[in-house]
């Protein structure tokens, strides 16, 4: 399993769902934000992960999403408190046929990691629970690795 990343971005609310714009303050996305392969994206504040999520949509359609009645989809709930909303994504580059299991997996076992030290992310609202490989749980590893454990736990 090859991820690629993390790319960061901002994330601002906006009148449906939010926008992201890159560190520098435009609107520029990367060809990883922007395609279409599966790929694992972390909202967090102040450095600590308050959602995961896996998608094979592009991230400007799945992180501006308008609810849709009758749909289950409910929009993101996740609030800036000041210290800024940040995303993180990581994608798939070696997915066959665009499967999103493996994502989804990990996913599951990073959501399980942040529990373990501390408390579920503050406004994960699912998780696509699969049967995991010990390839899943290191990737899922590394990933959280990369997030200030010194964060006061949420």
């Amino acid at each position: 399993m090859k991820l690629v990343g993390p790319e960061a971005y901002k994330l601002v609310k906006a009148e449906v769902g939010f926008r992201i714009t890159n560190l520098d303050g435009t609107n520029r996305l990367s060809q990883i934000a922007t395609s279409t392969m599966p790929k694992i994206y972390i909202v967090s504040l102040g450095e600590w992960p308050v959602y995961v999520g896996a998608t094979k949509q592009r991230l400007r359609t799945r992180i501006g999403m308008k609810p849709a009645e009758g749909s289950g989809y409910y929009g993101y709930t996740f609030q800036d408190d000041g210290t800024g909303l940040m995303l993180h994504v990581w994608a798939h580059a070696d997915a066959e046929d665009r499967n999103h299991l493996d994502v989804e997996t990990v996913e599951a076992e990073l959501v399980f990691l942040i529990r373990q030290a501390g408390q579920w992310p503050l406004f994960q609202t699912e998780i696509h629970f699969h049967p995991s490989a010990e390839i899943h749980r290191n990737v899922a590893q590394q990933i959280f690795g990369t997030y200030s454990r010194s964060e006061t736990v949420r």
